[in-house]
């Protein structure tokens, strides 16, 4: 499997405390990542370096066979990289134009943004919403929602903070089903989590950050061998 993203040298600072120094980051293509970690660790901080949100010192940096600046954040990056906070922000204008929101952006043409937020509207089950006023969604209705608009962006690494840390029921299993549909579609997903079943989801490999330093696990089923 081809390597889509590898970061070597990676140590971000919080003043003087030193939250992590990660010697090599490396994620495939096409692939599924669950990073977990006590409270504190540095997960979300990782995932807003790695979206261009936060800096940090870095080595090098390499994105399919190209090497790459994670600061200032490149286009290629801006592009290919999709970042979905833990309480997305909705506009205050329709499901539907939040979703193609980023498609508008970057002068899609309007027959086509219609086309593609249909489909990602009927993928994430949120169809019979497009013209709702986002203040009015359940909490799983809006993750769902921001799982659309990340899709829509045809991002090839998609971050993913706590995605259902504050949904239960239906509405959690509802999040967790979308998420080896977007593997399948060609998108390496990283999430930021400590749900059990996200962290179960078959072929999903666990990047474990711990007392500064990231530890490889293996896919689900595999022996546990950090490497």
């Amino acid at each position: 499997m081809s390597a889509l993203l590898t970061v070597r040298g990676l140590r971000k600072r919080h003043g003087e405390r030193l939250l992590f120094d990660i010697d090599e980051l490396t994620l495939d293509a096409a692939s599924a990542y669950v990073l977990t970690g006590v409270n504190g660790a540095g997960k979300s901080t990782l995932l807003r370096v790695l979206a261009g949100l936060e800096t940090a010192q870095v080595d090098s940096a390499v994105f399919e066979g190209k090497p790459v600046a994670l600061h200032p954040y490149p286009p290629l990056l801006r592009r290919a990289i999709v970042y979905v906070h833990q309480h997305p922000i909705m506009f205050s204008t329709s499901v539907a134009q939040n979703i193609g929101y980023g498609l508008m952006a970057r002068g899609e043409a309007k027959a086509r943004v219609a086309q593609l937020v249909r489909e990602a509207m009927d993928w994430a089950g949120v169809a019979y919403l497009a013209d709702t006023d986002p203040a009015r969604l359940s909490g799983g209705e809006k993750q769902r929602v921001a799982l659309a608009r990340a899709r829509v962006l045809q991002p090839r690494l998609l971050l993913l903070d706590e995605p259902t840390a504050n949904l239960d029921g239906a509405a959690r299993e509802q999040v967790i089903a979308l998420i080896p549909t977007l593997v399948e579609q060609g998108t390496t997903v990283v999430m930021a989590c400590h749900d059990r079943d996200l962290i179960g989801l078959p072929g999903v490999r666990r990047l474990k950050l711990r007392d500064g330093h990231l530890e490889y696990r293996p896919r689900t089923g595999e022996p546990d061998e950090a490497h």
